[in-house]
């Protein structure tokens, strides 16, 4: 028995019609989803800091809480977090965002990409500036999903 061999487009068609298939019978499992922020300029200590204020609440209080702090961090994880709101809004397309309570079940700060730099010191020497940076992840859930 010989196989009959398959053109590549048709390959292509064939996986994106199962995976379609697959989400829409999959639409009301009311899953979990992430959201990544790269390289956001601050340091991954003052990010942790807001990170902990916001784990754990659900997503409309986060957003409540986020809008009011004052440091720079709360504004990068205030689009995060409404990044992290569409993409379940995206993957759950058949069902109310307002009808589940969403909540942060895990964020996670983690130290990115530094910048080095010289700046002139006493006698000649310089000294060295670390720029730090970091990448921020958050997972949303749903309190029903527990």
């Amino acid at each position: 028995m010989e196989k009959q061999k398959v053109k590549k487009s048709v390959l292509i068609r064939q996986k994106k019609a199962a995976l379609r298939e697959f989400r829409e019978e999959n639409a009301g499992n009311l899953g979990q989803v992430k959201a990544h922020y790269r390289d956001i300029p601050t340091s991954p200590r003052k990010m942790r800091l807001i990170a902990d204020m916001i784990r754990g609440k659900s997503a409309s209080l986060a957003l409540g809480a986020l809008k009011f702090e004052a440091k720079i961090g709360a504004t990068y994880l205030t689009s995060l977090l409404k990044s992290a709101i569409a993409n379940w809004q995206q993957a759950n397309s058949k069902v109310d965002i307002d009808s589940v309570d969403l909540y942060v079940k895990d964020i996670f700060v983690d130290g990115g990409r530094m910048l080095k730099r010289l700046r002139p010191a006493p006698q000649g020497r310089g000294y060295r500036v670390r720029k730090r940076s970091n990448h921020v992840t958050i997972v949303l859930d749903t309190r029903d999903a527990q």
